[in-house]
C-alpha cells in the first residue's frame, strides 16, 4: 500500500502544495522563496528519505512568517495523510546528529497527540534574510497537523546555520526511523495512536 500524500492549502496569505511518499528515495523539490528554508527542508526530505515536493509561493513583501507557517501546517498534514492510523510502524525513532561543531538530539513518536519540548538557543536572529525564531513556529505547525510528539534539543553549536542544520537532519533521520514498517497492528495497547 503507498504511503503517499498530497496536501494543498490556499490562504489570502500563502498557496501551499505538498506531495510526499514515506517511502522515496531521499529526493526533494523544494521552492518557497525563502533560500534557507529552501535548504532546511531539503535536508528533512533528502534525509529523511521521502520523496519531498514542496510549492510555496506567500506574502513574503511582508516577512517569512505565514510562508513558514503554512508550510509547516500542510507538511504536517501530509505526513499524517501518509501515514494513515499509523499501522505497522516502529512509531518511535530518536537520532542525534553532528554538523562541524553543533550537535542535536531529537526523539519522535507518532503518539497522535501533539507536544513540542524545544530546547535550541541560537547565536544570531538572522541567518541572511531568514529569522531564526521561525524554526521553531514550522516545527509547532508540524506537530500540530501530524500530531506527533517532537523532543529536539540542541546539544552545542556556534554556528547558527549549523545548528539549524543539525535540527532539521536530526528530525529528518529521526521520522525516518520511527515510520519504518516493521511489524503489524497499531503499537499502542489502546489498539489506534490519536
Amino acid at each position: 500500500m503507498a504511503r503517499t500524500a498530497h496536501v494543498q492549502r490556499g490562504t489570502k496569505e500563502t498557496q501551499v502544495e505538498v506531495s510526499l511518499d514515506l517511502d522515496g528515495a531521499g529526493t526533494s523539490e523544494v521552492s518557497t522563496g525563502v533560500p534557507f528554508f529552501d535548504h532546511m527542508l531539503d535536508q528533512l526530505g533528502r534525509h529523511g528519505r521521502l520523496a519531498l515536493s514542496v510549492r510555496t509561493s506567500g506574502d513574503l513583501e511582508i516577512d517569512a512568517h505565514h510562508t513558514v507557517e503554512d508550510t509547516g501546517i500542510a507538511i504536517g498534514q501530509a505526513l499524517a495523510e501518509a501515514w494513515g492510523d499509523r499501522e505497522g510502524v516502529e512509531r518511535f525513532g530518536d537520532a542525534t546528529v553532528p554538523i562541524d561543531e553543533a550537535i542535536t538530539r531529537v526523539a519522535v513518536d507518532l503518539s497522535g497527540r501533539p507536544y513540542l519540548v524545544w530546547d535550541v538557543e541560537t547565536p544570531v536572529e538572522l541567518v541572511g534574510t531568514f529569522e531564526t525564531t521561525l524554526v521553531k513556529h514550522f516545527f509547532e505547525a508540524l506537530v500540530a497537523n501530524a500530531r506527533i510528539t517532537l523532543h529536539v534539543a540542541n546539544l552545542g553549536g556556534d554556528n547558527t546555520h549549523h545548528i539549524y542544520e543539525s535540527v532539521f537532519k536530526a528530525v529528518a533521520v529521526a521520522l525516518r526511523r520511527a515510520v519504518e514498517v516493521t511489524t503489524t497492528g497499531v503499537p499502542s495497547t489502546k489498539g489506534v495512536l490519536q
